[in-house]
């Protein structure tokens, strides 16, 4: 007879418990834009037409490991999400702006830094 994951669970000691929620945290933190889309049950057909692109070419932006942050802010809104890019830094993290599809910069179309004297 198959024994209930909840049994199993109940028995492993509290350290274990505590790694495999870990564990289970992290990864539902981290997901490849495919395994996304699944989740939120919507087909590579689905998403070509809310894009008005060919299913190949979903197929293709999920298998690559590098694209254009405008392609996936596209990809991320068609699936009802928004797209942020955060900068981590020992010190501290940082929401880019540039990259959400806000105009950035000064009223003269410069950019400055703000915290650079310049």
């Amino acid at each position: 007879m198959a024994k209930k994951f909840k049994d199993l669970r109940a028995r492993m000691p509290a350290e274990a418990q505590a790694r495999a929620s870990a564990m289970a945290t992290d990864m539902l933190a981290e997901m490849a834009l495919q395994d996304l889309r699944k989740s939120r049950k919507i087909t590579q057909e689905d998403m070509a037409e809310v894009l008005a692109i060919r299913q190949a070419s979903i197929s293709e932006l999920e298998g690559r490991d590098d694209a254009l942050l405008s392609t996936v802010r596209r990809y991320i809104e068609a699936i009802g999400g928004e797209l942020d890019v955060i900068a981590r830094f020992p010190d501290f993290s940082i929401r880019l702006n540039q990259f959400d599809g806000t105009k950035v910069g000064t009223a003269d179309g410069s950019r400055h830094l703000t915290d650079s004297g310049s």
